[in-house]
């Protein structure tokens, strides 16, 4: 594993509940969302002004842009992807048939079709059960599930199935020449401890499956993910650094943070980091712990 680059994050805004699905925004911006404020904010990372883009009575997570820049969010507990009309959010697509938990991260490609994780089962409450230990066995299999794919016009189909707790997602470049958009997506399995890459055809269908990086001899819990070069960085959930993992899992970077990391995004030449003291709703619902911390990556 990389040396560790020492904890050098500026915290650039605290106060947040939990913040997940940061992405950098056509106008710039950072956007996230705080998960128990139903917030979608956008953040300018060279003043820190900070502003509430929309607010709703549910919960917020992924989010992208459809190609006329109107903003998408994922409402995880009602399994629908929401558009931003105005200043309202409408439904812009029902995957509550294919999501058997909470909708979670989203990735938007640059056609505005959106790919949507979702938890697969309660995490939450299985660990309360049986413990963090036990998802860590090598042994341990957790229930799978299906990725979501949503058309621009709303469409939704399942693009890959039996994932391990689908999370964050990276559109990568095909180093190979063998996808026919020349893209690869890379999705984040949690509860696996690997990212798995899948060649991405012209219509958005996903194809020829394999592991991309197996993490789980570096204790990372691979949560969210966000494409850098030839690599990602990703957010480990139990650690607080983050780590930046070529394809066949060599660690090339780790950046320390002053708390767990969950979500990451790279605007410009910066590596953004989420973080929190938890993900349990019992401890960051109540609380604003949650921090937005940033690392100079030039």
């Amino acid at each position: 594993m990389a040396e560790a680059q020492q904890a050098r994050t500026t915290v650039l805004r605290d106060g947040l509940h939990f913040g997940e699905g940061p992405r950098h925004g056509p106008d710039g911006r950072l956007h996230y969302s705080d998960f128990y404020a139903g917030e979608v904010h956008a953040l300018d990372l060279t003043t820190g002004d900070d502003e509430v883009v929309v607010a709703f009575d549910g919960q917020p997570s992924g989010l992208g842009w459809l190609p006329d820049g109107r903003l998408l969010v994922v409402s995880m507990l009602d399994r629908t992807v929401r558009r931003l009309e105005g200043d309202d959010l409408v439904v812009h697509a029902d995957i509550s048939h294919i999501a058997t938990f909470h909708a979670n991260d989203m990735l938007v490609d640059a056609e505005g079709r959106a790919y949507v994780g979702n938890f697969g089962f309660d995490l939450h409450g299985l660990i309360e059960e049986v413990g963090v230990a036990r998802l860590m066995e090598p042994g341990f299999e957790p229930v799978g599930a299906s990725l979501a794919l949503v058309r621009p016009d709303g469409s939704v189909s399942v693009a890959a199935e039996d994932l391990k707790f689908p999370n964050g997602m990276a559109l990568l470049p095909d180093p190979t020449g063998e996808s026919a958009s020349g893209n690869v997506l890379v999705v984040a399995e949690t509860v696996a401890f690997r990212l798995s890459s899948f060649s991405v055809d012209r219509n958005g269908s996903l194809q020829n499956r394999r592991v991309w990086a197996d993490v789980r001899e570096f204790g990372i819990v691979p949560d969210g993910i966000a494409a850098h070069g030839d690599g990602v960085w990703v957010a480990p959930a139990l650690q607080a650094a983050a780590f930046r993992v070529t394809e066949g899992g060599t660690v090339t970077h780790r950046v320390e943070t002053t708390q767990p990391c969950f979500a990451v995004a790279v605007v410009d030449d910066h590596l953004v980091c989420l973080t929190a003291p938890d993900s349990h709703p019992a401890v960051v619902k109540p609380e604003r712990l949650g921090k937005i911390e940033v690392y100079d990556l030039g």
